[in-house]
């Protein structure tokens, strides 16, 4: 059975170049998301001593567990994508219903970017930032491995 919500915008993504097809690969679907997992823990180990360090971490996280699902379907960003392409490619295919566990991904990505990017008016990023953000994070590792056999090669 084919996954038919978002099927427009990925297939204008696809056809704009933002998104390209590969062969569908559930282990590397688990890798990224094995990895997704690990950059959390990693994440809560620096989290005291390297705040932003640990704020790109979670950032990392939540968008490899994004970009796996889009590999288990055959899926892949391409540059002219971006990061932002990423989310809107999943969130075209998921919200609604799922959009409370997606939406934070834009929030990470943002403030990941005024860390890596700095304009100096942004305040600086504490240890329960990234605490409270892991956890949504986590909520994105949690709701791509609940996925992965319902949304099977695009």
């Amino acid at each position: 059975m084919k996954w038919d919500q978002g099927r427009n915008v990925i297939e204008a993504m696809l056809k704009s170049g933002e998104l390209q097809r590969v062969p569908a690969s559930r282990d590397r679907a688990d890798l990224l998301l094995d990895q997704a997992a690990a950059h959390l823990v990693s994440a809560r180990q620096a989290v005291a001593k390297d705040p932003e360090g640990a704020y790109a971490l979670v950032y990392y996280s939540a968008r490899k567990s994004l970009v796996a699902l889009l590999e288990n379907e055959g899926l892949r960003p391409t540059s002219r994508a971006g990061h932002h392409g990423i989310y809107r490619a999943v969130r075209a295919q998921l919200d609604p219903p799922l959009g409370k566990v997606l939406r934070p991904f834009e929030r990470l990505r943002r403030r990941r970017n005024e860390i890596e990017y700095p304009n100096f008016s942004s305040p600086p990023v504490s240890a329960d930032d990234v605490i409270e953000e892991s956890r949504a994070a986590e909520a994105l590792v949690s709701l791509v491995r609940d996925l992965y056999d319902e949304m099977t090669a695009f």
